[in-house]
């Protein structure tokens, strides 16, 4: 393992930590071409492994967004804090050390100079880049057959996939518009630059980039659980079928995740911690049975206070802990009912902060210096959500029937009596379905997706610092950040 990882770390650092600052720019004279690494894993299968491993450990690398000393650069987990921001759920309650207070209030989405701008951009292009090396390496009109090489190509296609997926909702303002200009769509390894795809045109590439990565993973090896399998890039799948009106798609898709059983749900006390029993919630462990996809977060790593739980955590040494606590609207806890266990992630007599959902198991206030608690990617819980919401839109895979089954099947782990379901239909079925994704997925950056696909008018809740008891669109432009400045004055495609 510690030579795999020596690898990995080599491969990244000579193609793509060596990119300079303006990645989609500058061609770095080092770079390992598709050719070199599909040489170099005929005569030594790990360096594919290694390369694979550096796409998957970019997604938790502080400065992976392309800046040094950034406390909002590391990896995935940044950007779903702007996700939940954007979407409103997630109030920044403190100001003391500005951290993401240009999301939450939304000045950093409306000025294309930002680096609030720049660093997803970069980061998803990075991976992008990556990808596009890996999948180079294999014909595309001649599948491999052997299980190893078809995990490698499905991972590099899903990831690539994923990466697209999450550029379209953070920088395209209404995905249901398929002819308006998206971004570039990048799928060799060179550093060419390129004009602006339609959203239709990026979809497309999306969603059979991810149908090709689950014929790939049919079967296919799986590590541990930071690695896409069938499932996960089913689920990926499901979001994108979703995200562009496909819903008998998504319905079908996510059901089969379901159907095959691999991912149980969380039970009532894997939700929330219990202060009369000290136990229950935290989700900090990759290991629990409901999440299909997560970070294994080890000393190794070096995670500290500039992770997603320095920011958000109450028992790590964080920003929430130290002044600038990350807390649930107001006007959407409101809305969890008193017996709901999920009342109980949420605790303080002003702000509710998530000290009974997301903490470091020892529950010391600022306690967790070097982190190791894990990172959650998806969870089973997601596909029930997407299923129930697209087969109730759609009538497809089960239809409004299975969508009730669906929500009430979480729900009777959640509330005391579930049976309030049975009498949904058409848009109260859809309503309570949002609802509770809002509420089930809070801090995990999925509420943001839902939002724009569901095309939610969302108000602010009276603790916000910003734009309390406002109202804002899906569509609205202050929701979507710009294209960045260093892209624009680089690519002749984009004056």
């Amino acid at each position: 393992m510690k030579y795999l990882i020596k690898i990995s770390l080599f491969i990244f650092a000579a193609g793509l930590v060596s990119c300079s600052e303006d990645y989609l720019e500058t061609r770095p004279s080092n770079q390992l071409s598709s050719e070199d690494i599909n040489n170099a894993g005929q005569s030594n299968p790990e360096v594919l492994d290694g390369y694979l491993v550096g796409l998957y450990n970019t997604m938790y690398t502080v400065g992976s967004g392309g800046t040094n000393l950034r406390h909002d650069d590391f990896g995935q987990k940044s950007w779903d804090i702007y996700y939940d921001m954007l979407g409103s759920d997630m109030v920044l309650a403190g100001n003391t050390y500005g951290w993401y207070s240009y999301i939450a209030n939304y000045t950093a989405t409306v000025d294309y100079t930002t680096n609030s701008s720049y660093m997803p951009w970069r980061y998803y292009y990075r991976i992008i880049r990556g990808a596009n090396t890996l999948i180079g390496g294999y014909d595309l009109n001649a599948l491999p057959q052997d299980a190893e090489s078809r995990s490698k190509l499905g991972q590099g296609l899903a990831i690539r996939g994923y990466s697209y997926l999450n550029l379209m909702h953070l920088y395209v303002n209404d995905n249901g518009d398929l002819s308006s200009p998206a971004v570039p769509l990048m799928l060799e390894a060179n550093l060419d630059a390129l004009p602006l795809s339609t959203t239709g045109e990026v979809y497309n590439q999306i969603i059979a980039d991810l149908e090709v990565a689950v014929d790939l993973l049919e079967n296919g090896p799986r590590s541990n659980k930071r690695d896409i399998n069938k499932d996960v890039a089913r689920g990926i799948l499901g979001y994108a079928y979703a995200a562009v009106g496909r819903n008998d798609k998504a319905a079908a898709v996510t059901k089969a995740v379901i159907d095959e059983g691999n991912f149980p749900l969380l039970t009532a006390e894997e939700l929330a911690y219990d202060m009369a029993t000290a136990s229950g919630g935290g989700f900090n462990d990759v290991n629990t049975p409901a999440w299909m996809w997560g970070q294994d977060v080890t000393l190794e790593m070096g995670l500290d206070l500039v992770s997603w739980w320095g920011q958000v955590d109450q028992y790590t040494y964080s920003y929430a802990w130290a002044g600038d606590p990350k807390t649930i609207d107001n006007d959407l806890y409101a809305q969890i009912s008193s017996d709901d266990v999920r009342k109980k992630q949420f605790v303080g007599l002003g702000q509710k902060k998530p000290t009974g959902k997301f903490y470091a198991p020892d529950r010391v206030s600022g306690g967790q210096r070097s982190v190791v608690t894990d990172y959650i990617y998806m969870r089973i819980e997601e596909m029930y959500l997407l299923y129930a919401e697209t087969a109730a839109k759609s009538g497809a895979a089960g239809g409004e029937a299975g969508a009730r089954q669906a929500l009430k099947d979480l729900m009777e782990i959640r509330v005391e009596d579930a049976s309030y379901v049975d009498a949904l239909s058409g848009q109260a079925l859809l309503d309570e379905i949002r609802l509770q994704t809002r509420i089930e997925l809070w801090g995990e950056g999925k509420s943001y997706w839902s939002m724009k696909r569901n095309q939610e008018t969302r108000t602010r809740g009276a603790n916000h610092l910003f734009f309390a008891g406002e109202s804002f669109q899906y569509n609205d432009p202050r929701l979507t950040l710009d294209i960045p400045q260093s892209e624009i004055q680089n690519n002749p495609h984009l004056d």
